[in-house]
């Protein structure tokens, strides 16, 4: 007994079975390189992750020399669009509304204190130090806080994201994120604050070693 699909299959020209199979193939092709792009299908598949990296090499050593004294928590909405000059959104541009999180530390480098920097009375009973200003680290995106809530993208760039390698990428918005943390941290007071901490351990420490009168300033 002939089958319907059979039939159908049997009138179909020569060629037009081959363009199917090519469209075919090429449809297994691009799904098994952008296979996540569908969520969960690559739990059909049991693909599997293994670790081949080589273990780390220790590159150098540095003595840390600063006294960090005070940390700061920032938390930065950062929304970025980029727009295609002479295209609508929906076909070339995006707009990312990203949350980022991070830390900002304030320090104080006692390794630039000499001797002319410390004066002690012949008594040893009173101290005076000069210290460098404190100054802040690097920011620090923490991505466990840190996350996109939305993204809206244009055609042609859900399509480029397709054959890239980093699809979705969010650097432009994290690196945005940071310098935005980086700011706000200067205006934060976080110095002020690591300066009177710094001053705080210093006399604590010296009082208990039998010095009266501690006095710490700080300079340029």
């Amino acid at each position: 007994m002939t089958t319907p699909l059979k039939r159908i299959n049997r009138r179909m020209p020569g060629w037009a079975k081959a363009v199917s199979a090519l469209v075919l193939v090429l449809v297994v092709f691009f799904a098994g390189i952008r296979l996540s792009v569908l969520p969960g299908l690559k739990d059909l598949f049991g693909t599997e992750t293994k670790d081949r990296s080589g273990p780390a090499l220790l590159q150098s050593i540095q003595d840390m020399s600063r006294y960090d004294a005070a940390s700061g928590n920032f938390q930065i909405v950062v929304d970025l669009e980029k727009d295609a000059k002479f295209l609508p959104d929906a076909i070339r541009g995006s707009r990312t509304l990203y949350v980022g999180a991070g830390t900002v530390d304030a320090f104080v480098d006692l390794g630039k204190v000499g001797k002319d920097d410390i004066t002690v009375d012949k008594n040893r009973t009173s101290a005076t130090l000069r210290l460098p200003k404190a100054a802040l680290g690097r920011p620090a995106l923490d991505p466990e806080r840190s996350y996109a809530v939305s993204k809206q993208r244009g055609l042609l760039d859900r399509i480029g994201d397709l054959f890239s390698d980093n699809p979705n990428s969010e650097q432009a918005v994290q690196k945005l994120a940071v310098k935005r943390i980086g700011d706000a941290a200067k205006d934060s007071g976080l110095t002020a604050r690591a300066e009177s901490n710094t001053t705080g351990m210093l006399k604590g420490l010296l009082q208990s070693l039998g010095f009266k009168e501690v006095t710490v300033t700080y300079g340029t």
